[in-house]
């Protein structure tokens, strides 16, 4: 997504958090969840583009890394393997910020799905962050 992660942790500490992937219908026989390119929103605010892409070397390495946590939110320092995923990306050999969460699946059909990121220590039980994949 073109939005960076200050944003969003910044839209997260606000509240709720909704971000909509739309997409045009084209292609036939193509899934909801294989498409390309999506038009993204972030609280109903046009943000860009949203690629899917599949996972390099840099990115396996970083999903390694977090693997134990199973939940919760943090930042890969530059010594680990954040720092090869940011060279690639062409950024600085900065920090890497993650954040693992449960996520509930919704699907309303073949063109629209839903993820709700729940949280099990709120009170309310209600969704911190939500995805919805659009195709119209």
């Amino acid at each position: 997504m073109a939005t960076p992660t200050s944003v969003l942790v910044r839209e997260m500490a606000s509240g709720l958090v909704r971000i909509a992937l739309e997409k045009k219908k084209k292609k036939q026989g193509v899934k909801l969840l294989e498409e390309g390119v999506w038009r993204s929103y972030c609280n109903g605010k046009k943000c860009g583009y949203a690629l899917r892409r599949e996972c390099g070397e840099a990115e396996w390495k970083v999903l390694q890394a977090v693997a134990p946590i199973t939940m919760g939110a943090g930042v890969l320092p530059a010594a680990t393997t954040a720092g090869e995923v940011e060279k690639e990306e062409g950024g600085g050999e900065g920090e890497l910020m993650y954040m693992r969460a449960r996520f509930e699946r919704v699907v309303g059909s073949k063109d629209s799905e839903a993820f709700y990121m729940m949280n099990p220590e709120d009170g309310s039980g209600g969704p911190e962050l939500s995805l919805y994949l659009l195709r119209a």
